[in-house]
């Protein structure tokens, strides 16, 4: 078993899903009664978010680097940043780490490919969606990202923060998100539905989009048959860090 260390609090509401879903997913996964050792870094957001919102890279790279190697110093055997935005530098942060990473970006494309995926529609803060490093590593899995325009990204945004990043989900907030995601789905052709921050599974789950295409699927689950795939980063993410567990 080995030993993985969490970048957390990124935001605070998403961060013990991953501690609960590494546990059981683990125990799930193995069937034995043992319980996978965690160690959890959890950071600043606001800090984190104003290097993001500056451009500051070097110190957005800094901060993450010395948070990873914290948990090393700790004994972890390998780490994942626990949230979507800070992957804008993740290239960067996995050649400056002491420790290998798992990249949730890269988690989540494999997984789309897998299954088939060749339009997805990317959701996120604005950072996600206004920066290429997602749109690109897509392409390179031979999957074509629908990116929202400038308007529906702040839209989109505002409906993130700050309610839902603190773990609240207003129900007028998910029908204007439920109701944007249904039609750019609709307007683009899209084959599948990127949730592309770790708080949004909480708005956005199976069987709250009637596209009247097929059954939803919050999961990777194969036996499912989805018209429109909800790829759930978080879940993709957890699935992963497991499986190097």
């Amino acid at each position: 078993m080995r030993k993985v260390g969490i970048i957390g609090g990124l935001g605070p509401a998403s961060t013990p899903e991953y501690y609960l879903g590494i546990i059981n997913g683990y125990r799930a996964k193995t069937g034995d009664d043992n319980y996978p050792e965690i160690i959890i870094n959890s950071l600043n957001m606001t800090e984190v978010l104003s290097y993001v919102s500056r451009r500051k890279w070097d110190a957005l790279v800094d901060v993450l680097v010395d948070a990873i190697n914290g948990t090393a110093y700790a004994g972890a055997e390998f780490a994942a940043i626990a949230s979507n935005t800070p992957h804008i530098v993740f290239d960067r942060v996995r050649e400056e780490a002491v420790l290998p990473l798992i990249s949730i970006v890269e988690e989540t494309c494999k997984a789309a490919q897998a299954r088939g995926c060749k339009r997805a529609v990317l959701l996120g803060t604005r950072f996600v969606m206004g920066n290429d490093f997602y749109r690109e590593a897509l392409q390179e899995h031979g999957i074509t990202a629908i990116v929202p325009t400038a308007e529906e990204q702040a839209v989109i945004h505002n409906l993130i923060f700050p309610k839902l990043e603190e773990g609240i989900v207003v129900p007028e907030d998910k029908e204007q998100m439920l109701a944007l995601v249904t039609r750019l789905v609709e307007e683009h052709g899209a084959d599948a539905v990127i949730l592309g921050c770790t708080e949004l599974p909480l708005m956005i789950g199976d069987g709250d989009l009637d596209l009247g295409r097929g059954q939803l699927a919050q999961t990777m689950d194969p036996s499912l048959d989805p018209g429109i795939l909800i790829l759930n980063t978080t879940q993709i993410h957890i699935d992963a860090i497991v499986d190097a567990i």
